[in-house]
């Protein structure tokens, strides 16, 4: 996977956190495309000037909605991995911090995954932040599973990162109820049997 600098970031103003609270919920509900400036706005209570003068760009706008969701994420994440004692409950501890994030920051589904089927352009300056946290959750997995099989380490990440990005797009998609609790079960199932091996 390759690297990328990552984005400019902004200072926040009361005024511009209040936009970027309008925009997150906004680009979340409705999309990024379909979201405009006026409407971001609107919600906040500010002026188009103003939004202009915090952040330059609806583009930016973006990169800080992003980075706030990634970055809250990776705070709840690390919470709940704290009071994991051993690798095993750690890994599991992902899954069920996955479905508890969901079901209250989450319910269409990972902001990052919504977020790229609208930009898909590496150029774009949130492009760095969408597949840095995909990146990121992959050295987790990696690392939280290397005490319990270094030899397959690298598949068994991999593998674990796949369960739980398919159980966050059947969430979101509303396949079928409880995908992360499948998704978790399946990695229990695969734990078992690489400790074994």
């Amino acid at each position: 996977m390759t690297t990328s600098t990552p984005p400019r970031r902004v200072a926040l103003t009361p005024g511009a956190r209040r936009a970027l609270e309008a925009a997150g919920r906004l680009f979340y509900e409705r999309g990024i495309h379909a979201v405009g400036v006026d409407l971001i706005a609107a919600e906040a209570g500010v002026t188009k000037k103003t939004l202009y003068d915090r952040f330059g760009s609806k583009e930016q706008i973006v990169v800080e909605y992003l980075a706030d969701r990634d970055e809250r994420w990776r705070a709840f994440l690390a919470s709940r991995l704290a009071g994991s004692h051993n690798a095993q409950d750690q890994l599991l501890a992902v899954f069920d911090a996955s479905r508890d994030w969901t079901e209250t920051h989450s319910p269409r589904g990972c902001s990052m995954v919504n977020a790229h089927a609208e930009i898909g352009d590496p150029s774009h300056p949130a492009y760095a932040i969408i597949t840095g946290q995909k990146g990121w959750m992959l050295t987790l997995f990696t690392d939280l599973v290397r005490p319990l099989a270094p030899a397959t380490a690298d598949s068994l990440g991999r593998t674990l990162m796949l369960l739980h990005e398919g159980a966050l797009v059947a969430h979101g998609l509303r396949i079928f109820p409880g995908a992360l609790d499948h998704a978790r079960e399946e990695a229990r199932v695969l734990l078992s049997a690489a400790v074994k091996s």
